[in-house]
């Protein structure tokens, strides 16, 4: 039987997932969940592949475009997301995916076609960018062993948050984190994501999806937004008040996070994706986790060259700088039209 690439369509979902959760090389990303979240969130279209042969699935490809006249048009996999790329068993699906989804990159006419791979790069010769780390460790099946593998320093830092009587709780739903989580990025100059996109991620990945709060004497002063995949933790989205740093909730959060993973017997934590030479860079190196470079890798077709449409670009200094002094509410309203076009 000859191999045949198509559209995902709405009877594959079940087939879709049986496929990800058997693959080695698979992340919580290439999940078909978040078709739904990305297109109800963002109004994005996306374009889901699969590769068959003979009615059983032999590769699968998660893009969406974007289109935005301020930062291009382009074909991601996937974005909102830290790891994507073509998930296959063979080369020749992997090869019949590919070449799919350059034809389709040049029949939509985009700037670039985007691979987040978290392993291997998809094409070595195709330019790329190696801002982006990632930090992933194995979780000791004891917790105490667990506890001492942070190093001295940092160890010191959770202990203070015990001492300091913070309280994890579980929240039921996003509100409470969504306002930790919008007030945060606000004051690192950055627009939020709507709160309708937590709440869809929620809704859609069921227990494989929660928010863990840290409360000091009754106040939320941190949150952690979670995925979980397969024997994986992976900690993604966060925020803190000013005050946390002082009482230590960041560390105690992180830590009562890989000790409840450690109880419901997973064994990776996944710190996530950050950029070299930053704050959370040095926090996750102070935790005792190696950076592991990440390979984005771009098919240019109607740009020149490598898109930054990240903070680290010195053209958006003033936008960061003047963005941290916008009233709460209005950063609210603008920021989701903003960063729903930067993936």
């Amino acid at each position: 039987m000859s191999l045949v690439v198509g559209n995902f369509q709405p009877a594959d979902a079940g087939r879709w997932d049986e496929f990800v959760f058997r693959q080695p090389a698979a992340t919580f990303f290439h999940r078909i969940g978040w078709r739904r979240v990305i297109q109800d969130a963002f109004g994005h279209r996306t374009h889901y592949l699969l590769a068959q042969r003979d009615g059983a699935i032999e590769g699968v490809l998660p893009l969406t475009e974007i289109k935005s006249r301020l930062f291009g048009h382009s074909l991601i996999s996937n974005p909102f997301c830290v790891y994507g790329g073509i998930l296959a068993v063979n080369d020749e699906a992997r090869r019949a995916l590919d070449e799919k989804a350059l034809a389709l990159a040049h029949e939509l006419g985009v700037g670039h076609l985007e691979y987040r791979d978290r392993d291997t790069p998809a094409h070595e010769d195709w330019p790329g960018t190696d801002l982006y780390v990632t930090f992933r460790k194995a979780i000791d099946p004891e917790v105490e062993k667990n506890m001492q593998a942070i190093p001295r320093k940092q160890r010191a830092m959770v202990r203070k948050g015990i001492k300091n009587g913070l309280e994890a709780v579980w929240e039921p739903g996003v509100d409470g984190f969504f306002a930790l989580f919008a007030d945060n990025v606000r004051r690192h100059g950055t627009p939020t994501l709507p709160k309708r996109y937590f709440a869809l991620l929620r809704e859609e990945f069921g227990k494989d999806c929660d928010v863990l709060l840290v409360r000091h004497e009754g106040k939320i002063v941190s949150g952690v937004l979670s995925f979980y995949f397969r024997d994986e933790a992976l900690p993604y989205y966060a925020g803190d008040l000013p005050e946390a740093r002082d009482l230590a909730a960041n560390d105690f959060k992180y830590w009562e996070l890989m000790r409840t993973a450690c109880e419901r017997g997973l064994r990776v934590f996944d710190y996530g994706r950050s950029k070299r030479d930053t704050g959370q860079y040095a926090f996750k190196h102070n935790w005792g986790f190696e950076a592991q470079p990440l390979h984005y890798r771009y098919g240019l077709v109607k740009v020149a060259q490598v898109p930054s449409n990240n903070p680290t670009n010195p053209k958006y200094r003033l936008f960061i700088k003047a963005w941290q002094y916008l009233p709460l509410p209005v950063a609210n309203v603008l920021g989701p039209l903003i960063v729903r076009n930067l993936g």
